[in-house]
């Protein structure tokens, strides 16, 4: 939930505001060649109507997009901007981009409050992380249910008025499964979600690999995992058809806003709609951590530039000792994790000790930023975290450091 506490957390507004921008949307090259695509894999739930209203009427609109780097990319998300100025040619638009490289639906539903709904009211919301909760996080179906139910029930708790369309973009291994008659993971995760709360999907990866099995597209074509202008143009041609779909008929004369309806209890009460961050600055330091902008020029692996000028919760060796107090059900950390990235023990409530491992495969050559969840099936209530940097005798891959952009609580 967007809390009073989070709203007053300056230091978090202020990394939302680095991570992520509402601005006019970048212009996306466009497709070279027409672009086709079939009627079958975009899928109407609910209606889109409250921002058909809002964009007609009140002739503003604010239009997010939270997403991994798919999302980030000068593609998809531009062109469907484009889409909508040019259909509400009237109308005055902001656009939230709040993609990240990299990050899954855990962090998408972490890192909510901060660059979606802190930014002010959302009438169009599209959501990309099918893609990332495969490749990235290797999800199993609760944890692609959990992230992605966490983003949903947390935007329509907090906006009940808010449109919301999912999309599944594609990687190779995905095709592959379609094709084979199966579903990936995410793809059923994220469609339960969907169906339980009744939200509209682009099926894009089920309709590139239909047009890829009947020979009317290939991968290079399409342009790969993160899409060429022609793949882009797809998804964007796909989300025109369903807005076609959903505002086929002239708006009433009385048409007014309605609430979207709630399920009363979430498909699984642990997802991760109560999800925000905690400012790390709220951990008590006993040893080894240090709060500040760690000294990248000293450190091995690429950097990513929209995280090297914000304070992180560091620590190099063993031993390093913090006490964190929260409130929930669930804690975690949202982190870089570079090549040097180490092992955290954590103990909540004096508890049996967890050891999370932070180093990820893609650490190897870079900073990778990551969510990792300590414990995410506590009572609800008040809860006392104690994190330590350990060693691992006999590890083969990464160090002894840990880097916290924020603590993660649900």
């Amino acid at each position: 939930m967007l809390t009073k506490q989070l709203m007053s957390g300056v230091s978090i507004l202020l990394i939302g505001l680095a991570l992520c921008s509402t601005a006019p949307a970048a212009k996306a090259p466009p497709a070279k060649q027409p672009v086709t695509v079939g009627d079958s894999n975009f899928h109407l739930r609910g209606c889109l109507k409250n921002s058909r209203i809002q964009f007609t009427r009140g002739k503003t609109g604010h239009v997010a997009f939270i997403g991994g780097s798919i999302t980030e990319m000068n593609g998809y998300r531009p062109m469907v901007c484009s889409l909508l100025t040019k259909r509400f040619s009237e109308t005055k638009f902001t656009f939230t981009d709040a993609g990240i490289s990299s990050t899954c639906s855990t962090s998408g539903a972490g890192r909510l409050s901060t660059h979606v709904l802190g930014k002010g009211p959302v009438d169009l919301f599209f959501i990309e992380f099918a893609v990332n909760d495969d490749q990235d996080a290797g999800h199993a179906l609760r944890e692609c249910i959990r992230g992605m139910e966490g983003v949903i029930r947390h935007a329509r708790t907090f906006n009940p008025n808010m449109d919301i369309v999912i999309t599944y973009f594609v990687n190779p291994g995905m095709v592959k499964t379609i094709n084979a008659g199966k579903n990936p993971i995410p793809m059923t995760g994220h469609k339960k979600v969907a169906e339980y709360y009744s939200i509209s999907t682009i099926d894009l990866a089920r309709e590139v690999a239909q047009q890829i099995k009947a020979e009317t597209l290939t991968w290079k074509k399409f342009g790969g995992t993160h899409p060429a202008p022609f793949g882009n143009a797809m998804c964007t041609k796909m989300i025109e058809k369903l807005m076609d779909e959903a505002w086929a008929k002239p708006l009433a004369a009385d048409a007014k806003k309605t609430a979207h309806k709630m399920p009363a209890k979430p498909i699984d009460p642990q997802s991760y709609f109560n999800a925000r961050f905690v400012d790390p600055a709220k951990a008590k330091i006993k040893s080894g951590w240090k709060l500040g902008v760690p000294d990248w020029k000293s450190l091995k692996g690429g950097k990513r530039g929209r995280f090297t000028k914000i304070d992180m919760l560091c620590a190099e060796a063993p031993g390093a000792e913090l006490t964190l107090e929260f409130t929930g059900k669930g804690i975690g950390a949202y982190v870089s994790a570079g090549p040097d990235a180490g092992v955290l023990e954590a103990t909540i409530d004096g508890a049996k000790p967890v050891k999370v491992d932070l180093y990820h495969r893609y650490s190897r050559g870079l900073h990778y930023p990551r969510t990792v969840m300590f414990s995410a099936d506590l009572k609800p209530g008040k809860h006392t975290l104690i994190l330590k940097t350990v060693a691992i005798e006999g590890r083969e891959q990464g160090g002894t450091a840990a880097r916290i952009m924020q603590f993660v609580a649900n």
